[in-house]
């Protein structure tokens, strides 16, 4: 086992995460096997999409101890700190709406097609978010670009017109979109290290208030926070911030236990996984396992699953050494948010030409359209790793 103190199975499971929701986000459930896709909100049950985001929320909660230690060790005050954790949660919770209004376009009303008010959107997204170098040496020409991206953010929102009652047809928070939610849980989770730092015992006890507040949600008892629903409703809800949070004591227990006791951390990895799911499944008595519903025993199940297939990742990769295999996936889980919106760039400019290249979806063969999606997730980690080299890659 590597002496240094870096555990390369966090970016190789965030990789991985990243890949398969690549993968299950474009395939044609009407054609591929229904495990693959979603469960219906009242199915009681799960498939391989209703995993791969709460695993990609576990492995959040996971690095959150090593990024937020490296601050605090190079001296970063607590406004500081406070000041990036409000800013990152803004900005993906910004992102977030933004994403879930663009099924809401209504082109006669907005004056442009869905697709053009997309494809703007997301490039504003990169030229506002991208990691550009030398800051200091090109601050008017980044100054400019950011400007530039402000700007078409304002035009947009100004622009939009969904057509629909709801909001008198403009802009909707509705359930803040993948982004969104992610920014919420990461508010709470980041938050609660700062809170907690090192402690195991105190982030569990935070841990199982959000297990409670999740529980008590999905029962109809918190009717008396509906005021404040419509803005702290994923908090409220209790769920997403519950597997951060799993994740986050994940991270603490790697974090805390030496690399030469990996067989500690093996067990004790094993031991909370299955403690997981046979919470998940005790809790399934009284609700459904549904990703849609964001009930209890699917998170707990997810975070089950997540602590076992970290655990064989960081067995394989961080102990054994054989990490060859995986070096596909270093660009998905180096750049988690390029890898996950650069797709939708593609996806809009596509659709926009009609150019007939995602022909596999029409397929009514499920090996095809299987096949076909995951060919197109493997390109899209190979465009982030072009993106990065041409030095387009976004940071928050």
């Amino acid at each position: 086992m590597t002496s240094n103190n870096r555990i390369y199975s966090i970016d190789i499971m965030r990789g991985l995460t990243l890949l398969l929701m690549l993968f299950v986000n474009d395939l044609n459930m009407e054609v591929a096997p229904s495990w693959l896709g979603h469960m219906p909100a009242d199915f009681d049950g799960m498939g391989l999409a209703d995993w791969v985001f709460p695993g990609f929320l576990f492995i959040v909660g996971m690095a959150i101890p090593f990024a937020f230690s490296k601050r605090f060790l190079q001296g970063q005050s607590l406004i500081d700190i406070s000041r990036h954790i409000l800013i990152r949660s803004l900005s993906l919770i910004i992102i977030g709406v933004l994403m879930l209004n663009t099924g809401r376009v209504d082109p006669e009303l907005t004056g442009m097609s869905k697709n053009l008010w997309a494809l703007l959107m997301y490039i504003a997204v990169f030229l506002f978010w991208n990691d550009y170098l030398d800051k200091d040496r090109k601050i008017f020409t980044i100054t400019g670009f950011k400007l530039a991206a402000l700007g078409i953010f304002i035009f947009l929102v100004f622009k939009f017109q969904s057509g629909q009652p709801e909001n008198n047809g403009s802009l909707i928070t509705s359930w803040w979109g993948i982004l969104g939610l992610i920014g919420w849980a990461y508010l709470v989770s980041a938050f609660t290290y700062v809170l907690c730092r090192d402690s195991i015992w105190k982030t569990a006890l935070i841990t199982f208030f959000f297990l409670v507040l999740n529980i008590l949600s999905c029962r109809g008892m918190l009717g008396f926070l509906d005021p404040v629903e419509p803005f702290l409703g994923i908090i409220i809800q209790g769920n997403n911030p519950l597997i951060v949070l799993t994740g986050l004591i994940a991270g603490l227990i790697i974090k805390k236990i030496p690399s030469n006791e990996y067989k500690s951390i093996i067990l004790i990895f094993i031991g909370l996984g299955l403690f997981c799911l046979t919470s998940g499944f005790i809790l399934q008595k009284w609700f459904l396992i549904s990703k849609i519903q964001a009930t209890p025993s699917w998170g707990m199940i997810c975070s089950g699953i997540s602590f076992l297939v970290f655990i064989l990742i960081y067995w394989i990769v961080d102990v054994k050494e054989k990490k060859g295999w995986a070096k596909f996936l270093k660009p998905a889980g180096e750049n988690s948010l390029t890898t996950y919106l650069a797709p939708d760039i593609l996806y809009y400019i596509i659709w926009m030409t009609g150019i007939p290249i995602l022909i596999y979806k029409q397929s009514s063969e499920p090996l095809v359209v299987i096949i076909g999606s995951l060919v197109w997730a493997l390109l899209m980690v190979g465009l982030t790793a072009l993106l990065a080299r041409i030095n387009i890659k976004l940071r928050i």
